[in-house]
């Protein structure tokens, strides 16, 4: 689904990505592992077209996509949950989620996406009409995810999930990862400091260090490599 090669980035004079590549199947999901500032952020917004690639070449469901503009990715099917969440504090979760269907004009689908977004999260159902500022950071995150889930997503990407989450709800979260990946067929790309947990629920993952990648393989795999647990798992 995801074809990755050569990707660099460049802040300035500040190297960012230095030529990654990796690849994507349909139907998995797949995890980015690394410390902070090794790239996995800029990695997601490169994907998505927030940041412009100085190099190398993004491949999505068959078309290069790379550097085209963010809406145009999303239509695509490619779309983003930003560190932080990045929701409109200021509207109703209700109108957060009519913002993430702001490309769709098939009225009927977007009623079903709601329904499918409130089978996942009936929370945000029970809040339709709360500020979506005054939510729990929990809840927070349901609704960016809910509102990435109404532009139709093929690859989902999720920045930080479990970032200012209260600790009971980071499982509620992942599972609801795991459901949104087996049974509505969303690919997955996860950047996540848990790495634990994303190596759990993950089938292949990548780890990142200054801008390149240094590691891959089957998540299983990983979890029982002695160098990683050292350095990502607490082991």
């Amino acid at each position: 689904m995801l074809e990755v090669t050569d990707l660099s980035v460049s802040y300035g004079a500040i190297s960012a990505l230095g030529g990654i590549s990796f690849s994507i199947e349909a139907g998995s999901i797949v995890t980015l592992i690394g410390a902070n500032g090794a790239g996995k952020t800029t990695t997601l917004r490169a994907l998505s077209g927030l940041v412009r690639a100085k190099g190398g070449r993004v491949t999505f469901a068959g078309a290069d996509i790379t550097n085209l503009a963010p809406h145009r990715i999303v239509a695509r099917g490619l779309c983003h949950v930003p560190e932080g969440r990045m929701i409109f504090s200021n509207l109703t979760v209700d109108e957060n989620l009519a913002m993430g269907a702001y490309l769709q004009k098939d009225q009927a689908r977007i009623a079903t996406n709601r329904d499918y977004v409130f089978g996942i999260f009936p929370r945000l159902q029970e809040r339709l009409l709360q500020p979506a500022g005054t939510l729990s950071g929990g809840e927070q995150q349901m609704l960016a995810i809910g509102r990435a889930l109404m532009g139709n997503p093929k690859l989902l990407m999720l920045d930080e999930p479990s970032l200012g989450i209260a600790p009971k709800l980071i499982r509620t979260i992942f599972e609801k990862i795991v459901e949104i990946n087996r049974r509505h067929g969303v690919t997955i790309l996860l950047v996540e400091q848990n790495a634990n947990l994303a190596l759990e629920i993950s089938h292949r993952a990548f780890v990142l260090e200054t801008g390149r990648i240094v590691m891959a393989g089957e998540s299983r795999t990983l979890r029982a490599n002695p160098e990683l647990k050292a350095a990502y798992l607490g082991g």
